[in-house]
């Protein structure tokens, strides 16, 4: 949640003025999620982490009008620290922070900040994993792998954006050195749990604004990034489709593509018009333009352009995901079936080859296999189960590109 916040959070800032009627929704969408933040780290020494136990969530096929599962709540504290979950809803406190400054509340934006400042205080001072401290409520769904160096970094990178402190800034710095061997391992990395390519993409325009680029690494990481990704980089270590999706290995391949391409976009627009030039082993050169080029070409394959004529947004387009895995669309409305369904009493609706009642417009599901063929089969979770982390970096996408066309 606090890294679909973030990133969406992101896109309005960067493209909110290209939303039209649809930014006071944006807006909406980052205050309801930041409203929740501001409840969960009410407490001093207390980041509320998540709200349910999800195993027992996970064995239910619910409505959410009929959820009786535990509500278990899961905090990191002092003692118990969780730097990764932390660190990330500070980043997403101080990225809705500019966005609610740049569009015209400032006294919200001001209590966003100042909480964010508090929250990666708690966050650095008090390190550890929420994989240690939680990991039932956390692991094996949510489970951390890539460590919280990189949100600590994030979180700093963004408090620098939005206070322009040189504290943060030497923060960031510095302990991109400090934290090194914990970290470069996963510089190409990008998502909810690593965070690593988006740091180097978010410090690239101040970088590239005060000609910091020879005396920081992060434009050089930056481009490394870029050049593992170019289908036409030799050193290139994605894969894509004979379709041409972008493919990364493991579940819900469209997180991937989304996340990244939000960050292509972004780069390419930071260095418009500067002299940096993106070198791929000194003999292949990436442009702006093709940066947006290859954007584009991954938005439309999500949105239909692709060899099964299919968009991954539901209701988008004249063929799209019937069958999502998702319980409050799969199952009968309380109008339809007002009688309380139990926690196994969904089951024939999730096993059922008939698509959904309810339909999630907007929704990206996980998308297609890697040879580009969709079973649309709501059993098959990687490839049919919607979520926020895909949709919020396209909210940006598809704004620049409406703008663009």
């Amino acid at each position: 949640m606090a890294f679909s916040t973030t990133m969406l959070a992101w896109g309005v800032l960067d493209y909110g003025r290209s939303m039209g009627p649809e930014l006071h929704n944006a807006l909406e969408a980052v205050r309801w999620a930041t409203d929740y933040f501001l409840k969960s780290t009410a407490t001093n020494g207390v980041v509320y982490a998540q709200v349910g136990d999800p195993n027992a969530d996970h064995n239910c096929w619910q409505r959410p009008e009929d959820m009786d599962t535990p509500r278990t709540v899961y905090a990191v504290t002092e003692e118990a620290p969780g730097s990764e979950v932390s660190g990330e809803i500070a980043a997403a406190l101080a990225a809705a922070s500019l966005v609610f400054k740049a569009f015209g509340d400032r006294a919200y934006s001001k209590v966003l900040l100042q909480r964010a400042s508090k929250v990666f205080e708690f966050a650095d001072k008090y390190r550890g994993s929420y994989k240690d401290s939680i990991g039932e409520g956390a692991c094996p769904f949510y489970c951390d792998f890539s460590g919280y160096y990189d949100e600590l970094l994030w979180a700093a990178a963004w408090l620098h954006k939005a206070t322009k402190s040189h504290v943060h800034w030497n923060y960031v710095v510095q302990n991109m050195n400090n934290f090194k061997s914990h970290i470069e391992g996963s510089m190409f990395e990008f998502g909810w749990d690593a965070k690593h390519a988006g740091i180097n993409i978010l410090v690239s325009k101040y970088v590239v604004n005060r000609s910091l680029e020879a005396t920081t690494p992060f434009l050089s990481y930056a481009d490394s990034f870029v050049c593992s990704v170019l289908p036409e980089s030799p050193t290139k270590i994605v894969n894509f489709s004979p379709g041409g999706l972008l493919v990364k290995e493991g579940v819900c391949n469209m997180q991937h593509t989304t996340a990244i391409s939000f960050l292509l976009l972004a780069y390419a627009r930071y260095l418009k018009n500067s002299n940096h030039i993106v070198r791929c082993n000194n003999n292949v050169i990436i442009t702006p333009k093709r940066l947006i080029h290859f954007t584009r070409s991954q938005v439309n394959y999500i949105l239909g352009d692709n060899p099964m004529s299919m968009s991954y947004m539901v209701g988008y387009g004249k063929k799209y995901p019937q069958r999502i895995h998702h319980r409050a669309s799969s199952l009968p409305s309380l109008v339809a079936k007002p009688e309380h369904i139990e926690c196994k009493g969904g089951t024939p609706y999730f096993l059922s080859g008939a698509p959904n009642p309810n339909m999630l417009t907007g929704a990206v599901v996980g998308g297609p296999d890697t040879d580009d063929t969709y079973a649309d089969d709501r059993v098959d979770a990687t490839k049919s189960e919607p979520t926020t982390y895909v949709n919020a970096p396209l909210v940006g996408l598809l704004a620049y590109f409406n703008a663009h066309s």
